[in-house]
């Protein structure tokens, strides 16, 4: 058969790096990005883009644990790179600060990222109500600037992009092989997902350039991450909230939670607020599906629903996701030789 047409749908993280992992593992399929929003407007442009995993109930810990360091591995050697700087990506230590002990003495992660130790009684002197906590080394991403150098990347492997609203999976049958949706929270209407839920998110973007280091208490519902050029402040966890619009009592509510971690944060300066919606569910779909009608089949690859750790593991589903369609390719092709003969 000709050279493989593949449609990715949606350009946030999750789909510019899975576009990219397929033109990495097929270098003969041709590859077209399809979205109707593209950074700065994506969920993925209001994420911290902190490598710490969020822990998925419904997914086995050591593919999690794989996702995570496919991830941490893949931006490593980017932060160890002349691109580092346009990528958005660097390294960040700092700790995380527990009120009352946590369930499991070490995570799952804590081989991955680096130099991780539990702390000293000097270093929890600063957080004066919390009785223990850990201190690493992690990376972090500053989001818009990482998702366009995808797109460059992508554009340099000859991917098309193009803008474009994609009601219905089976519109793309006839101009391509394979079809994979990345389409986070859309997929709610897209595909009829009804597992999928929003969380959302709130968080303030705040211009303190002395806070180096990043502080996240407990299971992380309230951290500071500093970024390149901004300090990330949050954050809300409010399940099953559409509402895109900021609201100035959780503005508060997070500038003081953070506030009584780092006091020196009440000198923060152009505090900007963004939302975004998490697109969440037990457990990331990373699956294949055969949509047909009339004896007619599409092959679809199903890449979303990673919740608040879409960035900790990025580029392991993408990598799992790209395989998924190598399968479906080979199948099409065994099947197009068949037909030959």
């Amino acid at each position: 058969m000709a050279a493989p047409k593949v449609a990715v749908v949606g350009a946030g993280v999750i789909g510019l790096s899975t576009a990219l992992c397929i033109t990495e593992t097929c270098p003969s399929c041709s590859v077209t990005v399809l979205s109707d929003q593209f950074s700065p407007n994506t969920t993925s442009d209001v994420a911290a883009g902190m490598l710490i995993p969020h822990t998925y109930p419904g997914t086995p810990i050591h593919v999690q644990k794989q996702w995570f360091k496919e991830t941490f591995t893949y931006l490593f050697a980017i932060s160890n790179s002349a691109e580092a700087s346009e990528a958005g990506i660097h390294l960040v230590s700092g700790w995380q600060v527990f009120k009352n002990s946590p369930k499991e003495e070490l995570p799952f992660w804590s081989d991955v990222v680096l130099g991780f130790r539990v702390m000293s009684k000097a270093e929890l002197q600063k957080f004066p109500q919390h009785q223990l906590g850990h201190a690493f080394t992690t990376l972090k991403c500053d989001c818009p600037p990482y998702l366009l150098w995808l797109e460059k990347r992508l554009k340099a492997t000859g991917v098309q992009i193009y803008t474009r609203k994609v009601s219905d999976l089976w519109e793309l049958h006839g101009e391509y092989n394979v079809v994979v949706n990345c389409t986070g929270i859309g997929a709610c209407q897209l595909v009829g997902d009804e597992k999928l839920f929003p969380v959302r998110g709130q968080v303030l973007k705040v211009h303190a350039p002395w806070v180096k280091t990043f502080i996240r208490d407990g299971d992380g519902l309230t951290y500071i991450y500093p970024g390149i050029h901004r300090v990330t402040l949050g954050g809300t966890r409010e399940k099953e909230n559409w509402s895109l619009t900021p609201d100035p009592g959780t503005t508060k509510d997070i500038f003081d939670r953070c506030c009584s971690l780092e006091p020196s944060l009440r000198g923060a300066q152009d505090i900007k607020v963004k939302v975004g919606l998490r697109p969440s569910r037990q457990h990331v779909r990373l699956q294949k599906e055969v949509l047909s009608q009339g004896g007619v089949k599409l092959p679809v690859v199903h890449n979303y629903g990673h919740g608040a750790g879409g960035f900790s593991v990025h580029r392991g589903t993408a990598k799992e996701a790209a395989r998924l369609v190598g399968e479906c390719i080979s199948a099409l092709q065994g099947s197009s030789s068949r037909a030959k003969l």
